[in-house]
């Protein structure tokens, strides 16, 4: 097996479960770091910012800085900011999204926005998921940070943002531009990022349909590990098989 440059690592179900750590996470990274090889976290979580990011990591003991972490909120914002540097934008999300739009510039309305951004909200009302379907029929732009039907949490599979994505898709019949994994921008920005060529680098993650996909369409080795969505069972299921899988970090040797 070849030595890789870099590594591409999703958090949920990978380095953590909800609030529960999974005890092989701070070692990989840990080895990483040690061998002074480079990595970012690619992430489908919208919610929260990178500053809250970093703390939670550290909680778990992986102690990285901002710079190492890409959220699809940023990447929202950015795409945003360039198709128009003047769009207002309606939001359903968190702090991760907000902070995102609000750091490019960008306004943030309820009044004939030129974009719907939909991120994962754990407060969400029906009156919210009603103004977006609203917007979008009156040709809003439909952005959505991420599709994750379901997230491992500590207590069980939860409800992602793709749930919602779902239902507004279904309601105003509108496909949304999707910014997060499976889109292999982020996998591209990230290794662009580290100066790291496509074949140098493996994505590492937990979801077939989100993080080894991503890997598969940006064309980088992937390593699936059983920590979280997708059971190596799934995999017997999918056309293209992961490079790797394992059913924990702690049986990767390849740092």
């Amino acid at each position: 097996m070849a030595r890789y440059q870099a590594y591409l690592i999703d958090l949920d179900g990978t380095m953590y479960r909800g609030n529960a750590a999974i005890p092989e996470a701070a070692a990989f990274i840990n080895k990483l770091q040690t061998e002074g090889v480079p990595f970012r976290f690619v992430t489908n979580n919208s919610s929260r910012t990178r500053a809250k990011t970093v703390e939670k990591l550290a909680k778990h003991d992986i102690n990285v800085d901002e710079s190492t972490i890409l959220t699809p909120s940023i990447i929202a914002a950015d795409y945003i900011k360039e198709v128009s540097d003047q769009a207002s934008v309606f939001m359903i999300g968190e702090a991760g999204v907000e902070e995102a739009l609000q750091s490019r510039g960008l306004t943030i309305t309820n009044d004939n926005p030129d974009f719907v951004v939909v991120g994962i909200d754990r407060y969400v009302t029906y009156q919210k998921i009603k103004d977006a379907c609203l917007h979008i029929q009156s040709g809003a732009t439909f952005v959505a940070t991420n599709p994750d039907i379901r997230v491992p949490t500590e207590e069980g599979f939860v409800p992602g943002n793709g749930a919602y994505v779902d239902l507004i898709r279904q309601v105003t019949k509108t496909e949304p531009i999707v910014v997060g994994k499976p889109d292999r921008l982020m996998v591209d920005l990230a290794l662009e990022q580290m100066d790291v060529l496509h074949d140098q680098a493996i994505m590492v993650g937990d979801n077939y349909d989100t993080d080894i996909m991503a890997g598969i369409q940006a064309n980088i080795d992937t390593l699936h590990v059983e920590t979280g969505v997708t059971s190596q069972d799934d995999l017997q299921h999918v056309a293209v098989q992961p490079t790797y899988s394992l059913k924990t970090l702690a049986e990767w040797d390849e740092v």
